[in-house]
């Protein structure tokens, strides 16, 4: 279908800074214009966030913050704090209870006589913001340097709106109902501004996705040729490429052969510069363990597994590796 003229308008943006350098209308040129300013604004503002990763005045708190968390004595409850016992980052599930005890209270401050009720849920929403924030935190010590970055804003805006909210309640305790309520939608303010960053990190940055997830849309089906069995000495580590996706090849005591892919799904690290032990790889970077019979999760902070390639030794020494769902 041809368009006309009439109802066409495009936008060229600035590859480096995002900003408009053409707009084009048919017709209407306040649209255009204020449709133009939209677009600006809207730059403006994505741009803004982008360099929240680049902020590095914010390096010298990281720091301390990060060995601080890192050094706290979880144990096993590390892993549950990561999500690994449900396969996913457990810190965006928990934070859905103190948002939403926030958000139904702020609708039943415009409701006559709900002041007990909003209270409760005040309370609900700043006991529930502990767990919810101890989780993100363990997470964020486990991020890239960028990711860090985002994640502290993303965490003060949090603590503002978790600091609002209990004011609010000992105020709304005190019968300063009025004053109680306006605590609570700035805070609501700063828990809103928190997700959009949080949003941001997870989704822009990529932070907590499973980055070995397209592994199976990469690999063709089929058997594939990955070296000779000497090509791969016992207990090591050693790389291979297959297409456009690396794999880590390890050969056992024994002769078995296991094949994974090679980046970590919790932020890509590479598994071939990893500890080779106890059936196991590490991963260099944030020390993720997978087992290399199957790249189950042994340990966190990745949370999905890695792709396992099946494996055949031909007669002649020649080592051919599948993946059963790839070509999807």
């Amino acid at each position: 279908m041809r368009l006309s003229a009439r109802y066409t308008k495009f936008a060229v943006l600035s590859p480096g800074t995002g900003g408009i350098l053409q707009t084009a209308t048919g017709s209407g040129g306040d649209t255009g214009t204020l449709r133009g300013a939209a677009a600006r604004t809207e730059a403006t503002f994505l741009r803004s966030l982008d360099e929240l990763g680049r902020l590095e005045k914010l390096d010298p708190v990281i720091g301390p913050l990060q060995r601080a968390v890192r050094g706290l004595p979880l144990g096993r409850w590390r892993d549950v704090l990561h999500g690994l016992p449900i396969g996913h980052p457990l810190h965006p599930a928990l934070v859905q209870l103190p948002l939403g005890s926030w958000l139904s209270a702020a609708v039943l401050d415009l409701v006559p006589g709900a002041r007990r009720g909003a209270r409760v849920l005040v309370g609900v929403g700043v006991l529930s913001a502990v767990p919810a924030a101890l989780a993100g935190w363990v997470d964020w010590a486990e991020q890239h340097e960028d990711q860090m970055r985002t994640g502290l804003v993303h965490a003060a805006s949090i603590a503002t709106a978790i600091g609002l909210y209990a004011n609010s309640w000992v105020q709304r305790g005190r019968g300063r109902t009025a004053l109680g309520k306006a605590l609570g939608f700035a805070g609501l303010c700063a828990a809103g501004t928190g997700g959009l960053l949080g949003g941001h990190l997870a989704y822009r940055q990529a932070a907590g996705g499973n980055k070995a997830q397209p592994v199976p849309h990469l690999v063709a089906a089929g058997w594939h040729t990955v070296g000779r069995v000497e090509d791969f000495p016992v207990g090591e580590a050693v790389r291979r490429e297959l297409g456009e996706v690396p794999l880590v090849v390890v050969r056992q005591p024994g002769g078995h052969i296991h094949v994974l892919a090679d980046r970590c799904s919790h932020l890509a690290g590479p598994l071939s510069d990893g500890k080779v032990a106890d059936g196991c790889v590490e991963c260099p970077w944030h020390g993720s363990v997978f087992r290399l019979a199957d790249g189950a999760n042994v340990r966190g902070p990745a949370t999905a597994p890695q792709p396992a390639f099946q494996v055949s030794v031909e007669s002649d020494g020649t080592v051919r590796v599948r993946l059963p769902d790839a070509g999807g």
